[in-house]
């Protein structure tokens, strides 16, 4: 490949003419400032926080949005240079709500670091600033205009990755902010809750709906049965919140943790997903049997099932009905383990640890609440929201015993713990589908043709003498090309497993933000992640969901068989066409 020749600092680099000057200064180890800038999203250049100087230019140009050129001499950090970025961060600053130290971000805020490194010591500026209300109509994603910085990260995830186009600037000068089209409520907007929105978000303009304090209640209240469950994902990621490296296995330690908080039982959502497995092979294959509504599509991911019912609803009959698993484990933890252990259901307050924002929205859907009006889940926390628990009762993570989760409800094989990462509900289910299928038992279960996904996997399977054919997406705008293919007939699948997040749930919204040394949406922060829950499932001695003896206990106590009318009336649910705006 043709390179060129340029100079950064005093010294030559020969670099190719693909690179922005950004990229070029990083193979010299030279970290220009950036902020707006992020390296899974289009270039914005709007922060001009990364600007450099170039011989010949009169100008300061963002090093991010300028392509190396032949001859280049460029200059990173001279006296000029650094005072105009400390100017821009000092006015950033200025216009910003003065609450670094109640802020959520605070330690973990790109400004306030940048702030700091830039040698920002007090505010230089006064005059008007701009004041917003808190937006706080969604049960999942609070927005906070005030904080926002405009760097157009939000909008960017939300339309590149997410392809909602749920956000953009409104207005314009001093009065510009992000915010839903007419600055509708985010509950009347057409956001999914995905969180990704907070994930990127470099300061706190985006924040999951907090729910900590009404777990706090709970646990202090001694007639009340407080009940943990654990989606798998979090055993991945928790540690990082700890300072420990992405994808250390803590599944003992949080169960530890948990009992120290003051949960009276912890479960393990993956139970939940055994059951889901089940549930869903055994739809797949009545599908598949009769030949209707195929391509059969996975309804674990909330999000995904909203983006589904805003923009896809003619698909909705080729969803799954199968609850996701945090809804299943929630229902059988208020209906078959209560009538085991002679608890009211009234009693007992559950709540989910999930990494994913969605799940506070799915937790209050209409579909998800008992015969009385209760709701099944109670409460939902994300996982930054238990590490902040965590941190704030004094606990330290990494010095635990590990613990293990109650049973019934805490057993579980590892097809469950693979639910937490993108291609892994299908495989899970693969692993009973094909058994029943076929009538045979699997001696090779490790689907590798949908592992490793990053965007789409498309592959064939033969089994019982036909050809499935299956895909795996994750991120919205690949789960839009795979539904447009299916639309036009270009292309045919037996079944399709998608998700909101990018990798899935170890990437989902409420995930800890990124370590020292890594961004969000990293894809070796994802992988590491996903590498976890496979060996924990590589390392269980049970790793098909039909397996699980506590699994075949609650069919022959309590459910009756697969797709029978009390695991339709428990296990299952229903999805609905929504409206652009509104989510009634």
């Amino acid at each position: 490949m043709t390179q060129v020749h340029i100079r950064i600092d005093d010294t030559d680099l020969a670099v190719s003419p693909q690179l922005t000057i950004m990229e070029a200064a990083e193979q010299l180890g030279i970290q220009i400032p950036r902020l707006c800038y992020h390296p899974d999203l289009s270039i914005e250049g709007a922060c001009r926080v990364c600007i450099v100087e170039v011989e010949g230019y009169k100008n300061y140009l963002p090093s991010c949005a300028t392509r190396v050129q032949e001859g280049m001499v460029i200059r990173t950090n001279s006296p000029e240079i650094r005072q105009a970025r400390r100017d821009l961060v000092e006015l950033i600053i200025d216009n910003h709500p003065r609450e670094c130290q109640t802020c959520e971000r605070d330690g973990n805020c790109e400004l306030q670091n940048l702030a700091y490194a830039m040698g920002v010591r007090e505010r230089l500026f006064e005059g008007r600033r701009k004041l917003y209300k808190v937006e706080s109509s969604s049960p999942a994603v609070i927005r906070d205009a005030e904080k926002c910085i405009l760097c157009r990260r939000c909008v960017r995830v939300c339309s590149e990755i997410q392809g909602i186009h749920n956000l953009s600037q409104l207005y314009r000068g001093f009065d510009t902010r992000v915010a839903p089209a007419h600055e509708a409520p985010m509950n009347e907007s057409v956001c999914i809750a995905c969180g990704q929105c907070i994930n990127v978000c470099p300061v706190a303009a985006f924040l999951e709906r907090p729910s900590t304090d009404a777990v706090w209640r709970s646990l202090s209240d001694p007639e009340t049965l407080v009940i943990a469950q654990v989606a798998p994902a979090i055993r991945a990621a928790i540690g990082e919140g700890f300072n420990l490296p992405p994808g250390q296995i803590m599944t003992g330690q949080t169960v530890t943790a948990l009992r120290r908080l003051g949960f009276d039982i912890v479960f393990d959502t993956n139970f939940g997903a055994d059951l889901t497995v089940v549930e869903e092979a055994h739809e797949f294959a009545r599908r598949l049997k009769e030949n209707r509504d195929l391509p059969l599509l996975t309804s674990c991911s909330p999000g995904w099932i909203k983006f589904l019912e805003h923009f896809y609803p003619e698909f909705i009959p080729n969803a799954s009905t199968c609850k996701s698993p945090m809804s299943i484990l929630s229902t059988v933890s208020k209906t078959y383990y209560a009538q085991q252990r002679g608890i009211d259901p009234k009693k007992i307050f559950m709540v989910a640890i999930m990494p994913c924002v969605a799940k506070k929205f799915e937790a209050e859907r209409g579909e998800h609440v008992s015969e009385t009006g209760a709701p099944y889940t109670d409460v939902v926390l994300t996982t930054r929201e238990l590490i902040w628990m965590i941190k704030a009762y004094g606990i330290d993570l990494t010095h635990l015993p590990e613990g293990e989760f109650d049973h019934p409800l805490g057993f579980s094989t590892g097809a469950a713990d693979l639910f937490g990462k993108t291609g892994g509900v299908m495989e899970a289910v693969l692993r009973t589908a094909v058994e029943q299928l076929t009538g045979q038992t699997l001696t090779s279960i490790d689907f590798q043709q949908v592992r490793d996904v990053e965007g789409i996997r498309e592959a064939q399977l033969e089994v019982a003498g036909r050809t499935l054919h299956v895909a795996v997406a994750n991120g919205l705008n690949n789960a839009k090309l795979l539904l447009e293919k299916v639309k036009s007939g270009e292309a045919h699948y037996d079944l399709i497993e998608l998700m909101a997040c990018p990798g899935g749930c170890v990437g989902g919204g409420g995930q800890p933000y990124p370590p020292p040394g890594y961004h969000v949406l990293d894809k070796e922060i994802l992988k590491k992640r996903a590498q976890a829950l496979l060996d924990i499932d590589a390392g269980k001695p049970l790793r098909k969901a039909h397996e699980n003896p506590y699994i075949i206990e609650i069919y022959k106590e309590f459910l009756g068989e697969p797709g029978s009318p009390v695991s339709h009336k428990l296990l299952h649910t229903t999805y609905h066409p929504r409206e652009p705006r509104g989510i009634k």
